[in-house]
């Protein structure tokens, strides 16, 4: 853990548990809007709180759950917003392009469900987001089910940081690694899936293609 987080940790600590419970909802929120917040970091230090009996479990819980539910919903009304740019390459430059191919297909084939696990893919909830509402989801569902995404990520890694008390950053060393593989198992989803996209092509589509290239 970086040295600034580590005086952002230590500022929190010295909060009273009203004020930690704000600093959780605007992290919790403001993760989805500015992806570089350490926003799973301070959910698992409110869990080690919890598990050395500063705060309460249900209702760091449920901030963390809001405010991770109305961030996304944040994100996705401004992907209502901004539609079609957010598909143009030479606009909107701070998208990560190399995930928009992928959450795109992931959004036109399963839809909602991605919306379901928005939480547990490492490095997309805010494209996942943008796409969404520049699709043709409906608010409802994905209100719906961005909150029982927010809720089930939030209460494991409160649990989590509940169980481990004062040794909660070993959940930070977990949740690394879980995104490398995560990050892994995407990128060889993605080949398999344009490898199976090409293989489905006419055989004369694919010729022209090699000769151009």
């Amino acid at each position: 853990m970086g040295e600034w987080v580590a005086d952002v940790v230590a500022w929190i600590e010295g909060l009273p548990p009203g004020g930690i419970y704000a600093v959780l909802l605007a992290v919790a929120y403001g993760e989805n809007l500015v992806p570089p917040i350490w926003g799973d970091t301070v959910v698992v230090l409110c869990g080690s709180l919890v598990g050395l009996g500063v705060l309460d479990l249900g209702p760091t819980i449920a901030l963390a759950s809001l405010g991770g539910a109305a961030g996304f919903l944040t994100v996705f009304g401004l992907g209502r917003r901004l539609g079609p740019a957010i598909h143009d390459p030479a606009r909107l430059r701070w998208i990560p392009r190399d995930f928009v191919g992928r959450a795109d297909r992931w959004l036109r084939r399963w839809g909602y469900g991605v919306i379901a696990v928005n939480r547990f893919l490492a490095g997309g909830r805010s494209v996942i987001g943008l796409l969404a509402g520049a699709s043709e989801l409906r608010w409802g569902p994905t209100a719906l089910w961005s909150t029982v995404s927010a809720v089930a990520w939030s209460a494991l890694l409160v649990w989590g940081g509940a169980v481990l008390g004062s040794e909660w950053e070993r959940v930070l060393d977990w949740l690394a690694a879980y995104g490398r593989a995560v990050t892994a198992v995407l990128a060889v989803l993605g080949v398999a899936v344009a490898v199976r996209w090409w293989r489905g092509r006419p055989k004369n589509s694919r010729r022209r293609d090699a000769e151009a290239a």
